[in-house]
């Protein structure tokens, strides 16, 4: 079927059902960003394959919305969709609940899969549709007409993540959820997104591409804790893990069968879980809407997970510069695409100990391509990268012990001086927050204007986040910490580590990112407050053929000496030859 052919007939579907208006979210039943095969619901019917972004379909209309990180890849494949593209966030672009309000009518029916749709979503369009006399339903309509649609469960075995790099028993993790529970008095407590499950009891999997999580749910009482999952995926190791730690084992499909069958309890539930949960508990029972507890202890990382980090930092810290020397002095020069070039980096990473997989797939973005920010490079139509102009790098590994997460910007032939000119621009927002400290209780959107800085008092700025949070052999974007212009009340605490990573983007000429990962940890107590600051933990070098030094302030400069410093202490041991000579070239102090 054809995108245009896949929504006539989901326009038929909704003619049948009387629905006016569908919403497809990006979403399984987990909330999670990156989706197994069977719910890319999104991505099937509209042709759109970026991470985030929703579409919204009427008898006529049809509309995408999505952040600025899509706004130049969005288009092209959109193209002959009849979807428009809705730029969120810019001015202009309407609320996706007031565009349907205002195209279909009055007393009209939405629909939505409620599997896939987060209760907090469910209760905004309620909310405003109630007031339009507008019904909304749970109607999954693309079951009817996504007729080769892909099975769940492919078995993809389930192993334990050992209590000496987790840091945290099951047992312990679980006492520490409980003592969360008592101060909501809930009895009971679901656990619905995956690396939150999988945090929780000390496992990993492969269910989903580039993330060491498996499909399943938990329910937690005071006594008892049950792991809803395919059965198929543990063995008799995982299970007498489980056990040990009072853990009980149940299908995967019995979990909505159980929900139904409690009475009378309190249940503790994020309300970023589905909306079919709350569809089964909220009736006969009393339902208190807070983040799970694990959320943000799993943030927080614990002394062994943090010498996980710096470990694997070594190891990818090793394959980068070998991949980075091969690409300058010899990808380049082999009329390679910027898929095989990802493919290469992957080699580079597997000769690491303990590497399991990517952590997303590889942005390789060459030349104009770069500027698309989350560009994924086909294996049809990639471009050829050559020896000239700049590349942008962005990509990560998942280790046994730590994910990683870094971008570099690489020059390969002649670029302008305005691009050198960003490239430090950008360079110096990222040291700037590199060295910040601050006090205790302070959000992640107060220092995000530091890494805009430069940028701002030259007329520029980028639409994305400067920083995610990053899990540990766990999901690379982990919540609740972020740092980004939205407001966001989580503050940062020490233990969590979150990227680094301001940019900059000249559409069809060039993109620029420069990217770290950082832990916040405690500096001291003063009279005035607990300061926290950063301990960088990424270790690649920057490129001085991409700097302007003059521009440089002193405490720039120093910042950039001592990190070369750090990343020649850390990383020459582990060179060789040719590609040694030239690190140590690199890292020389400016």
């Amino acid at each position: 079927m054809t995108i245009q052919d896949k929504i006539g007939a989901l326009r038929n579907e909704m003619s049948n059902e009387g629905i006016d208006a569908f919403i497809v979210y990006s979403a399984d039943p987990h909330m999670s960003e990156y989706l197994p095969d069977e719910w890319l619901e999104r991505e099937w019917i509209s042709g759109f394959t970026g991470s985030a972004g929703f579409v919204v379909f009427t008898k006529d209309k049809a509309g995408l919305w999505t952040d600025s990180r899509y706004f130049v890849q969005a288009p092209t494949e959109l193209k002959g969709s009849g979807i428009d593209l809705m730029k969120d966030g810019e001015d202009g672009t309407p609320h996706y609940i007031d565009w349907i309000i205002e195209n279909i009518p009055a007393g009209g029916k939405v629909g939505v899969n409620a599997l896939a749709t987060a209760h907090n979503n469910w209760k905004s369009l309620l909310d405003k549709f109630a007031k339009n006399d507008i019904q909304l339903v749970d109607q999954p309509l693309l079951k009817n007409i996504w007729k080769d649609r892909s099975e769940a469960g492919e078995i993809a075995p389930i192993f334990i993540h050992p209590t000496e790099l987790a840091g945290k028993s099951v047992e312990d993790k679980l006492a520490e959820i409980r003592e969360e529970m008592k101060k909501s008095k809930a009895t009971q407590h679901i656990i619905t997104a995956l690396d939150d499950v999988a945090w929780t009891v000390n496992l990993r999997g492969a269910d989903v591409d580039y993330n060491p999580v498996f499909l399943g749910y938990i329910l937690v009482s005071d006594s008892t804790a049950t792991l809803y999952v395919d059965e198929n995926k543990i063995d008799d190791k995982v299970r007498q893990h489980l056990s040990d730690a009072k853990v009980s084992v149940k299908a995967y499909e019995a979990f909505f069968d159980d929900l139904k069958s409690m009475k009378d309890e309190t249940i503790l539930v994020s309300a970023t879980s589905n909306q079919s949960i709350f569809d089964a508990i909220e009736n006969d029972n009393k339902v208190v809407e807070k983040a799970a507890p694990g959320n943000l202890m799993k943030a927080i990382k614990n002394e062994a997970e943090l010498e996980g980090f710096r470990k694997v930092m070594v190891r990818d810290g090793v394959a980068m510069v070998n991949f980075l020397y091969w690409l300058k002095h010899e990808g380049c020069k082999q009329n390679l695409s910027e898929y095989e070039v990802g493919l290469k980096l992957r080699e580079f990473r597997a000769k690491g100990e303990n590497f399991v997989g990517e952590s997303f797939g590889s942005i390789i973005g060459y030349q104009g391509n770069g500027a698309i920010v989350h560009y994924s490079a086909s294996e049809e139509g990639a471009k050829t990268v050559k020896d000239e102009g700049s590349i942008l790098l962005d990509s990560g590994g998942q280790y046994k012990e730590g994910t990683t997460d870094i971008t570099r910007v690489l020059v390969l032939g002649d670029v302008t001086e305005e691009f050198k000119q960003n490239c430090t621009l950008v360079l110096q927002g990222m040291i700037d927050l590199s060295l910040v400290q601050f006090p205790k209780g302070t959000r992640g959107v107060q220092l995000d204007a530091i890494a805009r800085m430069p940028l701002w008092l030259n007329s520029k700025d980028y639409g994305h986040g400067t920083g995610h949070g990053v899990g540990s052999f766990m999901n690379v974007h982990e919540g609740p910490q972020n740092i980004r212009k939205d407001m966001n009340d989580q503050p940062l605490i020490p233990g969590m580590v979150l990227s680094n990573e301001p940019g900059f983007y000249v559409e069809n000429k060039y993109g620029i990112r420069h990217e770290n990962l950082v832990a916040v940890k405690e500096v001291e107590k003063t009279d005035f407050g607990t300061f926290y600051n950063f301990e960088t933990l990424t270790i690649c070098p920057f490129f001085k053929d991409s700097i302007v030094a003059e521009m440089l302030t002193q405490p720039q400069k120093d910042w950039l000496n001592d990190y070369h410093a750090f990343c020649e202490e850390k990383l020459a041991p582990h060179l060789e030859g040719e590609v040694k000579e030239w690190f140590l070239e690199v890292v020389k102090p400016i």
